[in-house]
């Protein structure tokens, strides 16, 4: 039965899609690893029965992990939350002559899939998950989760692949890719004159810093269309135009819509000036990968006052409740686990390696950039910003799914009163092996594989969330993909071993 406020909030956006003349709605939901799904609909058919009918528009056995086709049919229902009117310049065909782009006017949704002839909610829905994280959350006494994702990218002038990055059993021609930026020390076009060396874009200011307006374009679109507010954005410490942008934080499951948002308005933007935007964990070798810090935090809301539970100003330390402490203990416990979801590439753990920044070691501190676990210190006595910072995810990761599981981890540890161990305040990346031995430092996944099958052995705590057929398919896709990477010879390694 739909409430009456939400009756009036449909028939408004139906009224607007009728007085703004827009003609296509665009459909759009996550598949299990990330990526954005659109169909384009006539805007007639988003009707009130559509809220809670659904429109039948989804073959479930053609998107990556979903259904069989023997059982297929599915429904695609608009959330009027995420309803916009989308910028001229989406879903343009960019070519040299601009004459030949047809534009439109275009809203767009994003979707809740339900089974077909049911209307079930479909469990391998990311959206569903992250709803199903956020109600156990709350049925164990947190009203509100708080996440603050921040989202690290690259935008490269041009990214070519060649002679074929689809190597097959009969083919011998080898493949390999190459990078073009404007801004990377081995550029041969750059006008301008301005290079950023190695490790050396750290807060770089125009003209060097070539991809500054850009930025604010995504900052001011993401206001001005979406209601999405960006705090801060700079370029950062890689070179080829690697940038970061924080959005102010929210709750988990529009944050998640949030940064499915900012990930679209990036690679349009780009687009829009002929560039590729990229959030690959590690695309250069060289260089410092990019990385996706998430901070969370737990409240609790009674009488319309809202208490931060991560915050207690009597610790001396970092200003952390044993609530946060419990949470930061079920974090380390299950972080193996965790990297198979918030790290889900081959190419995240080419990024999780000593001397570029990224945390490779389980340990936790205050204001310690060197740990997988930060405790932001700039601001002390300040409830509102007391939060903790998970450095390991990167942008590869499905967002709904990462926060939802690294909740559920948290959540775990509260649970089972999961002392976290001691903090390190110390440089970790300069400790010596025998040393971290000494302190009992354990260490991250290597490969996809070993996080693969660290969650093959450590679920439970998901299952709640993630159904147990889920868990199973999404394991099997990602230990395809790594065999699928690393039975492919590399330029490298005939550059190593041709001649053993």
């Amino acid at each position: 039965m739909m409430s009456k406020k939400l009756k009036e909030n449909i028939s408004n956006i139906i009224e607007t899609i009728k007085n703004e003349e827009i003609e296509w709605i665009r459909l759009q939901f996550c598949d299990p690893f990330g990526i954005l799904q659109q169909i384009s609909v006539d805007s007639k058919d988003i009707t009130e029965e559509s809220f809670f009918q659904g429109l039948p528009r989804l073959d479930g056995s053609s998107i990556k992990g979903f259904k069989d086709i023997s059982d297929s049919d599915m429904l695609l229902t608009p959330d009027p939350s995420t309803f916009a009117i989308l910028p001229e310049f989406f879903d343009m065909d960019y070519r040299e002559d601009d004459s030949i782009n047809y534009r439109t006017k275009a809203a767009r949704f994003f979707v809740n899939i339900h089974e077909g002839y049911t209307g079930k909610r479909y469990s391998r829905d990311s959206r569903y998950i992250a709803e199903k994280a956020n109600e156990v959350a709350k049925n164990v006494g947190f009203d509100k989760c708080y996440f603050g994702p921040e989202v690290e990218f690259f935008i490269f002038d041009k990214i070519v692949l060649g002679p074929s990055p689809m190597s097959t059993i009969n083919w011998s021609g080898g493949t390999g890719y190459s990078i073009e930026s404007r801004e990377a020390p081995w550029s041969t076009d750059n006008a301008s004159g301005y290079i950023i060396p190695i490790k050396g874009g750290y807060f770089t200011a125009p003209p060097v810093d070539s991809l500054n307006c850009a930025r604010d374009e995504i900052g001011s679109t993401l206001k001005k269309y979406f209601g999405i507010r960006v705090e801060a954005h700079h370029h950062e410490v890689a070179t080829a135009g690697q940038g970061e942008i924080q959005m102010e934080f929210d709750e988990l499951l529009p944050m998640a819509d949030n940064v499915i948002t900012l990930k679209k308005t990036t690679r349009e933007v780009a687009a829009k000036r002929g560039r590729i935007a990229n959030f690959m964990a590690k695309p250069l070798e060289v260089d410092n990968g990019s990385a996706m810090h998430i901070s969370q935090s737990l409240w609790k809301e009674k009488n319309g006052k809202k208490t931060n539970t991560f915050y207690d100003p009597n610790d001396k330390y970092a200003e952390l409740s044993q609530v946060a402490l419990y949470y930061i203990g079920g974090l380390l416990e299950h972080a193996s686990s965790l990297c198979a979801i918030t790290n889900p590439t081959t190419n995240s753990y080419r990024r999780l390696l000593p001397g570029f920044e990224a945390p490779t070691n389980l340990t936790w501190s205050r204001s310690n950039r060197s740990a997988c676990i930060r405790i932001p210190s700039h601001h002390k006595n300040m409830q509102v910003r007391k939060r903790i910072e998970s450095r390991i995810p990167d942008p590869s990761a499905n967002i709904y799914l990462a926060q939802s599981a690294m909740l559920m981890a948290g959540l775990d540890g509260i649970k089972k009163k999961i002392q976290p161990p001691d903090p390190v305040d110390m440089n970790i990346y300069k400790l010596s092996e025998k040393k971290k031995r000494e302190l009992n430092i354990k260490k991250l996944p290597v490969a996809l594989r070993d996080a693969v099958e660290a969650l093959e052995c450590d679920c439970k705590y998901l299952e709640s969330v993630f159904e147990k057929d889920f868990l199973e398919m999404y394991c099997e896709i990602k230990k395809q993909e790594h065999i699928s990477v690393f039975s492919l010879p590399s330029p490298r390694e005939f550059y190593m071993y041709s001649n053993v």
